[in-house]
């Protein structure tokens, strides 16, 4: 008897490696363009929830993963980890979900759960941690992601969605939620009278503003835009807003600020930001730019001043997240679309075309061909 993944020595495809039918959209190769795609969850195991996804978000992750930016894609690759679902099936051992649960699966579906990170609630920073697509899992098949039907993840992983939640607005948290609020907690950054900088206003920053207003912090928005001062300060909620190439703005706020959450992903500039730290200030980056930054380590030893990275959140912060964010009604804000719509979606998210965070309908929109 051969492997889910072999029988014979033949390779099973995606759609008869298990038992339970699957259907969603996948990238076949580095254009990124997604298409219908029938594939194969694993049955229900005792540990595991079976969940019918109702929405999914759009994460940059997933328009990087399908166009292979990062080089380490497997294709047919089916992105998506900022899945909303309601669950179908429970096994013997499952204590924390029954049936009709609405759920959230976030980037993670499993973790080696013996390891310092994992010992310590820190499940993201695990180093066979298993990532919710173009993963390897534990029985050696591919993970495939929430651009579908169902998915099948250990109850370890799955968060409870809190009963006041809307289910797509919520469904972005799980990755843009959880990568802000982590680093506001762990570094001190949610002190109330704090002063953050939030650099980037796009899909996680207008999270990370929402977040340390809630948290009762002081917020400066940071960007290149102009045009976004008025969102940022009267929708979102901020204090203020500078403009990062304007020279006086940035000159009258040296030294203001106790931390900044830098959600930008393309390559800047890091020296005029680190001058608006105050002495011991701490900037946090969670954007993930595709070339090397230059780091002037002058500044940082003048000012005592740390540089750190972060990188989502373990499974216990993440419920936390959600149940705080439930309190203080913090969503992100979406353009709800439907499945068909994904590709143009993809190419309006390359060109930051959206405020700030596409969901797709699933459950009202995704068909079988």
């Amino acid at each position: 008897m051969g492997s889910v993944t072999e029988e014979n020595g033949v390779k099973a495809s995606p759609e008869t490696q298990h038992p339970r039918k699957a259907f969603g959209w996948a990238a076949r190769d580095n254009s990124g363009v997604l298409s219908p795609f029938s594939f194969s969850r694993r049955n229900n195991g005792d540990d595991d929830v079976t969940i019918k996804i109702l929405y999914c978000g759009i994460c940059h992750s997933d328009l990087h993963s399908i166009k292979n930016d990062w080089t380490n894609t497997i294709y047919p690759i089916v992105p998506g980890h900022e899945i909303v679902g309601a669950v179908t099936e429970v096994g013997s051992n499952v204590r924390k979900f029954k049936v009709g649960d609405k759920v959230g699966v976030g980037c993670l579906v499993n973790s080696c759960r013996s390891c310092d990170g994992c010992k310590q609630g820190f499940e993201n920073y695990c180093p066979r941690m298993i990532l919710t697509y173009n993963s390897v899992d534990a029985d050696g098949t591919m993970t495939y992601g929430g651009y579908s039907d169902m998915v099948v993840v250990n109850e370890h992983f799955v968060v409870r969605i809190p009963d006041t939640m809307p289910l797509d607005k919520c469904a972005p948290l799980l990755c843009a939620g959880i990568t802000v609020y982590s680093p506001l907690k762990y570094f001190g950054l949610n002190e109330p009278g704090k002063h953050l900088g939030v650099v980037g206003l796009g899909g996680l920053g207008h999270v990370a503003v929402k977040f340390a207003k809630a948290f009762g912090v002081k917020v400066t928005v940071i960007s290149s835009s102009p045009r976004k001062e008025k969102e940022a300060i009267e929708r979102l909620g901020a204090d203020a807003f500078m403009v990062s190439s304007n020279p006086e703005q940035m000159q009258a706020a040296m030294g203001t600020m106790d931390g900044i959450i830098n959600t930008v992903s393309a390559v800047h500039s890091l020296m005029p930001l680190l001058f608006l730290l105050k002495t011991r200030g701490k900037m946090i980056m969670v954007g993930a730019p595709d070339k090397p930054l230059e780091l002037p380590v002058f500044s940082l030893i003048m000012g005592g001043k740390i540089v750190a990275g972060s990188c989502i959140g373990g499974m216990q912060d993440t419920q936390e997240m959600l149940d705080f964010a439930a309190k203080h009604n913090v969503t992100a804000d979406i353009e709800l679309i439907g499945m068909d719509y994904v590709n143009k979606a993809m190419e309006r998210l390359a060109k930051a075309d959206v405020r700030y965070r596409f969901v797709i309908d699933i459950a009202n929109t995704l068909t079988a061909a």
